[in-house]
Order: structure tokens, then sequence, then C-alpha cells
């Protein structure tokens, strides 16, 4: 489902996959953040994502022109999840908002794995 703006010169048509960007960038950004992850429904393993493709960490659902987004991260070991993912859930709430003028209703943080330094 796309998400559209109107205003008074016409209708401005936002792709999810715009959104997700924003919103998979936005969290890459954040401290304690190693990255997006996805992961295979089949047999269960969750896999760390590149760059080009950190979308996939991002589900968005459209309700009524208001996003709600769910983001699938991997921290790093030693952060506090709950500190990380209150920074993470405003800065995307904040970028996502700026950028779209579309109202974020909720962010949904899912932890997927945590990686231990190399």
């Amino acid at each position: 489902m796309m998400a559209n703006i109107e205003n008074q010169l016409g209708t401005i048509n936002i792709e999810p996959e715009a959104i997700a960007k924003i919103a998979g960038l936005a969290t890459t950004e954040c401290y304690g953040i190693v990255g997006m992850a996805s992961k295979n429904m089949k047999d269960g393993i969750v896999k760390l994502l590149k760059i080009e493709s950190l979308t996939k960490g991002v589900k968005l659902h459209i309700d009524n022109n208001k996003l709600i987004i769910d983001l699938h991260i991997i921290v790093k070991y030693g952060t506090n999840i709950k500190a990380v993912a209150e920074t993470i859930i405003s800065t995307v709430k904040y970028k996502v908002e700026e950028a779209t003028s579309m109202q974020v209703s909720s962010i949904n943080i899912f932890v997927e794995g945590i990686k231990i330094n190399d």
C-alpha cells in the first residue's frame, strides 16, 4: 500500500520501500546497532543484512496514512538494549516524519540477535 500526501497542488505518492530505506538508515546510525536483521522463516536463521538490503529488516504498515514500523535489529554485545531501543524509536520517528510529513503511530523493535566482537 502506497502512502499518499495531498496538498493544494495535488497528491504525493511515496513507495513503502522509500520509507523503509529512511527508517533502516536512521536505525543503523544509532549507537549499539550492528545492523538490520532478516529472519529465514523456513529454518529460523537470522542473517545480518548488508547496507544495500537493509530494508528487508523493516516491515511497514500504513493505516489511514499513519505509519507502523517494525524494525528487526542486531545489537552489539554489552549495550543496554532498552536504551538502544529508545534511541532508535526517537531517531526513526523524527527522521521519517521529517522526510515524509506522515505521522508515525508506533515503532516496534525486534532484537533478533546480539553480535559479540570478533
